[in-house]
């Protein structure tokens, strides 16, 4: 089947929060929303097929997942990344935020610390904050306009501060960087070294752009996966966040009965039957579009790279390894941070995620999810280049 990602697809009335909740973020009824982190596609046939047939059949109760369902997962990790788990290791949760906060509880008390590498997905500093640990934050660091990871900060903070646990974010949102396994045996060993249990959401590992690859960190040795818990979901890669259906994969015994407890504290145990359905097709059968989701995105990449370099270059689009979301250094346009979030806001019609949300390291930064039509793409842009023209031309004072 060929899949027409070129088509708009109107998703205004369906409750969906990136389009249908604008006034309660004091949106324009004509912003661009280009923020939070879903897909303006419909998702594979297949899935769509199947949940078709579930509604059709008209009784939604009490589901579970059976070993096809298993097997499914299993099979994808396996043919796609070379990763050999067990049924047994996988335990489903609602979603990758639930997991992280679920693990931190389990693998830690009250007090301790918890490190993360900012600018990065501001539920992780939620999940710590709003538990009673400490944040420590290992900044990455920006040169050349790519991120890299500073391991003599990242390892002195670990000792310096007794950290516990690490949450990684691989790929990197919002930096778009892909870890390379050299990186990964580094933040694996450091973290053996000195006793620090790993959290490893690898939720857009789907996503990962030519010239890189991606590894599961638990993959790359069995002492690694011995102390990390792997945080993966269809969701990004498919489109299916609201159905709420996440596998987090550990291997170690001990560790998989604490976070289990922890979920029985919750009273979550069943997932929804819409979820494992739309899972078990969507890597059932799902491959043929994702191959082709992903040479259209990556095509929307490449087209905004080359719109900023020839239209806007004072604005800086970091090198996308991974993800569909793209991260632009807006600091040349000599905009505090606040003044920033407000031109963005109310001069440029879209609606973006501002970069302080990630960290301080991420004040002048914005990010904008790309997994859109090229012509809503293309639009946007061309609405932030007639708003950066009008503040070069009449200076700041005027946004």
């Amino acid at each position: 089947m060929i899949y027409d990602f070129d088509r708009i697809t109107d998703r205004k009335g369906t409750m969906c929060i990136k389009y249908d909740f604008r006034a309660e973020h004091r949106m324009n009824e004509d912003v661009i929303p280009m923020w939070v982190a879903d897909m303006d596609f419909p998702t594979a046939e297949p899935v769509i097929r199947r949940l078709q047939e579930a509604a059709a059949h008209g009784i939604f109760g009490y589901t579970e997942a059976k070993d096809e369902y298993y097997e499914a997962v299993k099979d994808w990790y396996r043919e796609r990344f070379g990763w050999d788990i067990e049924k047994e290791w996988i335990v489903k949760t609602p979603g990758v935020v639930f997991a992280l906060c679920a693990a931190v509880r389990a693998l830690t008390k009250e007090g301790e610390a918890v490190l993360i590498q900012r600018p990065v997905y501001y539920p992780f500093s939620n999940a710590i904050v709003s538990n009673g640990r400490k944040l420590v934050n290992s900044p990455l660091v920006l040169k050349d306009n790519r991120y890299e990871i500073d391991f003599e900060d990242f390892e002195n903070r670990i000792v310096l501060e007794q950290v516990k646990l690490f949450i990684l974010c691989s790929p990197h949102n919002p930096v778009g960087r892909v870890w390379s396994e050299r990186e990964l045996r580094k933040i694996g060993e450091i973290c053996l070294k000195h006793g620090v249990l790993i959290v490893s959401d690898e939720i857009h590992s789907d996503f990962v752009w030519e010239g890189y690859e991606h590894h599961m960190l638990a993959e790359l040795d069995p002492a690694f996966a011995d102390i990390t818990v792997t945080a993966t979901a269809p969701s990004k890669t498919f489109n299916l966040a609201g159905l709420q259906i996440s596998n987090i994969v550990i291997s170690n015994p001990a560790l998989r009965d604490r976070f289990q407890e922890e979920l029985n504290r919750t009273g979550y145990g069943i997932s929804g039957c819409m979820g494992i359905f739309a899972c078990e097709a969507a890597y059932r059968e799902g491959g043929e579009w994702l191959a082709q989701c992903k040479a259209y995105i990556a095509g929307n990449i490449a087209f905004m790279k080359s719109y900023l370099e020839e239209h806007l270059p004072m604005l800086h689009m970091t090198e996308t390894e991974g993800t569909y979301l793209v991260w632009v250094d807006f600091r040349d346009l000599g905009l505090s941070a606040e003044k920033l979030e407000t031109f963005v806001a109310e001069k440029t019609g879209l609606w973006l995620d501002g970069g302080a949300m990630f960290g301080e390291e991420g004040a002048g930064f914005q990010r904008f999810n790309v997994a859109c039509p090229r012509s809503v793409l293309k639009q946007a842009l061309e609405k932030l280049e007639q708003a950066v023209k009008e503040l070069v031309l009449y200076g700041p004072e005027k946004e």
